[in-house]
């Protein structure tokens, strides 16, 4: 219950102290971006996980895909999407939602060697995401395992900010009003294919660029607070 009476900056130090030198220890040595920080100077990586579930604790990791944010502005050359390898098989009702065969995650990386890449990617930055519990839990369920601390970092997490303009507009959320893919046509988005890790952290960067200027007139003059999910 402590965490949620500390800053982000006590808990990434608090981490950072219980860390095994590598890969999460290096991250959390690099400190976290402020939320005074205009959003014209902000470093972004929007960033969205593909899993056999939805428990960190048994689940497991299957793929990311990421995109970097400069100065407001998707930067597609950075795009990165990276398959993991299991050990285990991956569930048919899994499978029919990601389409990751065991064939193909079997040509990925095992997560050991994915993670430290990811980090590196992270460091410093802010992680934009589409529901925070999936790739905040996941990512720190693994770096708990495989580095012995959990993972911190500041999040915008479009789905909060969704929710945020609803209740502001006194709109009736419905079921499933909070998807990714039923939130762009609001902003005039075009559609992609659902569940592949690139292209729904793609879409999560237009959709955010989108609602920012839905929520502010300027969007690249205010600071990252006026984002902030945590």
């Amino acid at each position: 219950m402590l965490k949620h009476f500390l800053s982000l900056d006590s808990l990434r130090k608090r981490a950072l102290s219980k860390a095994e030198p590598g890969a999460l220890h290096d991250y959390l040595s690099t400190p976290l971006t402020s939320k005074r920080t205009q959003c014209e100077e902000l470093s972004i990586v929007s960033l969205d996980l593909e899993t056999t579930g939805l428990d960190p604790t048994k689940d497991k990791i299957l793929s990311f895909g990421l995109v970097e944010m400069q100065h407001m502005t998707i930067k597609l050359e950075t795009a990165r999407h990276q398959l993991i390898s299991i050990e285990d098989e991956i569930p048919e009702a899994s499978a029919v939602i990601h389409q990751i065969t065991d064939d193909q995650a079997a040509t990925g990386v095992p997560l050991d060697e994915a993670l430290p890449e990811l980090l590196q990617r992270l460091a410093g930055k802010v992680m934009l995401v589409h529901y925070s519990a999936i790739e905040q839990n996941f990512i720190s369920a693994a770096c708990q395992k495989l580095f012995g601390a959990p993972f911190v970092i500041p999040i915008i997490d479009t789905l909060v900010l969704a929710r945020r303009i609803f209740e502001h507009r006194n709109h009736t959320i419905q079921t499933g009003d909070l998807r990714l893919f039923n939130l762009r046509p609001r902003y005039n988005l075009p559609n992609y294919k659902a569940h592949n890790a690139l292209s729904d952290a793609v879409a999560t960067a237009e959709l955010f660029l989108a609602m920012a200027s839905d929520m502010v007139p300027q969007p690249s003059q205010c600071q990252l607070r006026r984002f902030l999910t945590r």
